[in-house]
């Protein structure tokens, strides 16, 4: 898992509310067990037409979002099936966090196991992103993990909550089991003890 420290970046807006895990990542993609090509997929049923063109009405599929690591979303993201799919097509198109008002406690779960950072802000820091982003299409934030702080396009910063163990382990780059086996010498010591 890549470290996750600072990120300044363009944003991609999505202003859709309750987007759920199948149209994050939809169900047919799941036959895998592998990362690899998921990303390919990510909102496959809105980024391209039946015969699998991409559709140039999706926000994904303007030239000008190539690249972006931060997506805006609407409120509620990531409700429906607990899928880690889900974060890990987010992953493999390149975003490395995504700003809404909430996230559905499982997705933000598997998000954060897998070094993709749910930023939550209130509505009015919501609105007044989306706004930013229509006036200046090519506005950027600048998250920093360590602050836990969103640096707005104007200029404002705003704090977002994280609890500390998740914290610690983006800005390590390491999951839960990286982290334990970061203390394996403690661990190892205190057993010796035991004996």
């Amino acid at each position: 898992m890549n470290r996750f420290t600072t990120l300044t970046s363009q944003i991609v807006p999505l202003p859709v509310d309750n987007i759920d895990t199948d149209q994050i990542i939809p169900a047919r993609f799941l036959k895998v067990t592998d990362k690899a090509g998921l990303g390919d997929n990510l909102f496959a049923d809105w980024r391209y037409d039946a015969e699998g063109k991409p559709n140039p009405a999706f926000v994904l599929n303007r030239p000008e979002m190539k690249g972006r690591q931060v997506l805006l979303v609407g409120d509620n993201f990531g409700c429906g099936s607990s899928r880690e799919h889900a974060p890990w097509a987010l992953i493999g198109y390149g975003f490395r966090a995504v700003i809404s008002t909430s996230f559905a406690d499982i997705f933000r779960n598997n998000a954060l196991k897998n070094g993709l950072l749910p930023v939550v802000v209130d509505r009015q820091t919501h609105q007044h992103l989306f706004d930013l982003c229509e006036a200046n299409p090519a506005a950027e934030v600048t998250i920093d993990l360590a602050a836990q702080s969103l640096v707005l396009p104007d200029g404002r910063t705003v704090q977002f909550p994280i609890d500390p163990f998740s914290k610690t382990c983006l800005l390590n780059g390491v999951d839960e089991i990286g982290y334990v086996l970061g203390l394996l010498d403690k661990i190892e010591a205190y057993e010796a003890g035991r004996g």
